[in-house]
């Protein structure tokens, strides 16, 4: 310890030359010192009414020093802000920050940091202390967080050059997973062939057509070599939804909000997110009804191509042990269906597709969500009597509604479940293409639904599809069929020569509602190695 500050640090706190203490917490709280001399005067002179503070007793106590802790806390982001970090940029300056050691979410901050003129206390108000900041109103914290333009930085070149060896050692690694992923992949389908060529046999033998007829012979025959492939993980969402993409407790809002993806800041971490949502140890509370043991992620391999007339893809992926639902009879929600798979497409037409895919679509106010609408509310409000919608909120997206309550300031109720826009504005809407086509698919039943999500999800529309599943050596796999151009509402045509946003979801171990995995929202192009889901042409 600097005996220049007059003070000695045992087990944890402070003793100032006399029989009074404080802990290491409040000592950290007028230890910011800067080393230019000028202001590293200003700081000693800040401390020393810090520690008349304490000599008088006003922060004696833990007690006292928790009850004037947002008091503080305001006193010193105000000056960070202004100072514009100083004390954090004596060792961690932005601009000799090199991207290639840190995170992907990290070097997406500090990169935007930089070119909108953000600071470091406008994220990290935690680092020293127990953080407050959820103390704040929101006047108070948009007006602290607001990037100033004076903060604006030319981004060196140091950064630009880690962020280009970035790209390049992530595309290798990527490349690499999948060259090792499709030699496992070649094994599983050596064993599928030889296990359907047994059942072909027994079948022959038997005179039974029906004896094997998860193994009958695919009606969707096209060469797999040829397609693109790419490894996505999807992961456990809890209760996170387009409204708290945009809160307060999101630290990527602004980002999002100016058109930031998802997929760039979190498409490296969805494994380490779901297990923290799942296990119900994640900070921001998103999932308060634990299922025991279920995963909180789903590696698959996604292989897609295309011919004159359809689209196709297939997922792959290792199906986990069952885990039983604690809060449902026998442990199972969907007792006919181990899997159930949705796969969405839009265009930028739709407002959020373009930055969090399918994410758009689910909303707080929706089934099974936190601020789902009881009957009596659904019964008394205005979509009651309106026979193109089902008696729940579904998913949505927001062009449906006149106003979808998305920050919440000043106690506003989050969603627009009941803020339906007319029938004819509906109808426009399907004519300008402002929908999410949707195929879903349910492996025990057979079942292939085919629908779009506007006003509510609905799934009788559409061209239909052609789907096919398998369940070999422990490997589900799930293959759609559909047409490029079908012409029908509700179905988004595809033209490959344009980019189209992309999602899906999974439904396994016998659940539903909420309780699935979701990918974050990706790009599918057609013939273009730069896409993030390449579909290459047979």
């Amino acid at each position: 310890m600097n005996n220049n500050h007059h003070f000695t640090l045992w087990n944890g706190v402070i003793k100032l030359h006399g029989d009074k203490t404080l802990t290491s917490t409040g000592f950290q709280a007028f230890h910011q010192v800067p080393k230019p001399w000028i202001y590293k005067m200003i700081r000693k002179v800040q401390a020393s009414k810090e520690v008349f503070s304490w000599l008088t007793g006003k922060i004696d106590t833990p007690e006292k020093f928790e009850a004037h802790r947002l008091t503080m806390a305001k006193s010193v982001w105000k000056v960070m802000k202004e100072t514009d970090s100083r004390e954090c940029r004596n060792c961690h300056n932005l601009q000799n920050m090199n991207p290639e050691f840190q995170k992907p979410r990290a070097r997406k901050q500090h990169m935007a940091a930089i070119e909108v003129g953000q600071t470091c206390i406008d994220c990290h108000k935690g680092i020293a202390h127990n953080n407050v900041r959820h103390l704040l109103a929101d006047e108070e914290l948009e007006e602290l967080e607001r990037p100033n333009p004076e903060f604006i930085r030319p981004l060196p070149e140091l950064y630009k050059q880690g962020m280009e060896n970035v790209k390049a050692t992530e595309k290798k690694e990527a490349q690499d997973r999948l060259e090792a992923k499709k030699l496992a992949q070649a094994e599983v389908q050596a064993q599928i062939d030889a296990a359907v060529t047994q059942a072909m046999a027994t079948q022959a033998q038997s005179g039974d057509p029906t004896a094997a007829p998860a193994l009958q012979e695919s009606a969707i025959n096209v060469d797999w070599s040829k397609a693109g492939s790419r490894e996505i993980t999807v992961f456990y969402p809890g209760t996170a939804s387009i409204e708290w993409i945009h809160g307060r407790d999101h630290g990527g809002k602004r980002a999002f909000t100016k058109g930031e993806r998802c997929v760039d800041c979190h498409d490296a971490e969805v494994a380490e997110m779901g297990a923290s949502i799942v296990s119900g140890e994640s900070e921001k509370d998103l999932e308060p009804t634990i299922i025991p043991n279920k995963r909180g992620s789903i590696p698959l391999t996604v292989d897609s191509t295309y011919d004159d007339e359809f689209l196709y893809m297939r997922f792959s992926w290792k199906e986990g042990k069952h885990t039983p639902v604690p809060f449902v009879d026998g442990g199972k929600m969907d007792p006919e269906n181990a899997v159930k798979i949705a796969v969405m497409l839009a265009t930028d037409e739709v407002e959020y597709a373009d930055r969090a895919g399918c994410w758009g679509t689910c909303h707080v106010d929706a089934e099974s969500m936190p601020l789902q609408p009881t009957n009596d509310e659904y019964s008394s409000s205005t979509l009651a009597g309106r026979t193109e919608i089902s008696n729940i909120v579904t998913k949505y997206i927001k062009e449906s509604r006149t106003k979808v309550e998305l920050k919440g300031r000043r106690g506003k109720k989050l969603g627009g479940w009941d803020k339906l826009k007319d029938e004819s504005d509906i109808e426009a809407l399907v004519d300008e293409g402002k929908y999410m086509d949707l195929i879903r698919y349910s492996v025990g039943t057979k079942k292939v639904e085919d629908g779009s999500i506007l006003a509510e999800r609905q799934m009788h529309n559409g061209q239909g599809a052609t789907v096919e599943s398998t369940f070999i050596a422990g490997i589900r796999t799930v293959i759609f069929k559909r047409k490029l151009v079908s012409g029908e509402k509700g179905d988004i045509n595809l033209d490959t020569a344009n980019t189209y946003n992309f999602g899906f979801a999974i439904h396994d171990d016998y659940t539903k509602s909420r309780y699935h995995h979701v990918s974050l929202g990706y790009k599918l192009s057609f013939d273009n190695e730069e896409a993030e889901v390449n579909a290459v042409r047979q």
